[in-house]
């Protein structure tokens, strides 16, 4: 494969952590008050974007009698619940680990906020210790746009100590089809892991792009993209 891989990029809800069960459940508890169904079409739309940018989709598509301040305040109220329990998705930790071991500079680029962030890293602090960086496009001055814009992996990129000479040597991990858009925006290579409930014929077109659709992180064979093999 031409340009060698030189650094990866992760997002982390759906593909590290297995955090959108937990969106899905915090999100469902609020509309049950305002006899609303959460649809995996409105899901979509949200993931992978800036807090404040979901929180609007949501109260627009539904037609919510809140404001984004109100609807905040119950997602983080359930944040603060859920997200200490969240779990790791199979082959993340290995894949972290092994890129990790052998110098492969890898970075976080993630639609969170800080405050949400914490929560979720907070019982695997030591394995997200390993990214040189993490890039939360919620809390970031520098990211002016969530995903699908490309913002939060340009600037992921740039933080490298000795940052990518070209973006085709990025690799990014991702499962929304917001992210691939992004990172495919910002010229990189991009290995998608959607979710089961994503119909991938769905989204040939809009994703075409795209350089490997893979069922989990298991099944990712570095030595497919110039990385050392496990």
């Amino acid at each position: 494969m031409d340009n060698k891989i030189s650094h990866v990029i992760f997002d982390v809800d759906g593909l590290i952590l297995d955090t959108e069960k937990l969106y899905t459940l915090i999100l469902e508890e609020m509309l049950e008050k305002y006899n609303k169904k959460f649809t995996w079409d409105l899901k979509l739309k949200q993931m992978g974007k800036q807090e404040q940018e979901a929180a609007k989709v949501a109260i627009d598509e539904l037609n919510l009698p809140i404001t984004v301040e109100e609807y905040l305040k119950h997602m983080h109220e359930g944040q603060s619940r859920l997200f200490p329990k969240a779990e790791l998705l199979p082959g993340a930790e290995k894949l972290i680990r092994h890129l990790h071991k052998h110098k492969i500079p890898i970075a976080v680029a993630t639609g969170s906020n800080s405050y949400s962030y914490a929560l979720k890293r907070q019982n695997h602090g030591e394995l997200f210790d390993l990214f040189h960086h993490e890039v939360l496009a919620s809390s970031d001055p520098e990211v002016h746009k969530g995903k699908p814009a490309p913002d939060v992996f340009l600037v992921a990129a740039k933080r490298f100590k000795n940052p990518p000479q070209d973006n085709k040597q990025v690799l990014v991990f991702e499962d929304a089809p917001n992210g691939v858009q992004s990172a495919l925006a910002a010229g990189m290579k991009c290995v998608w892991i959607p979710d089961s409930n994503v119909s991938k014929s769905d989204w040939e077109q809009p994703l075409k792009g795209v350089n490997l659709i893979l069922n989990s992180l298991q099944e990712f064979a570095p030595e497919e993209f110039g990385l050392p093999p496990f």
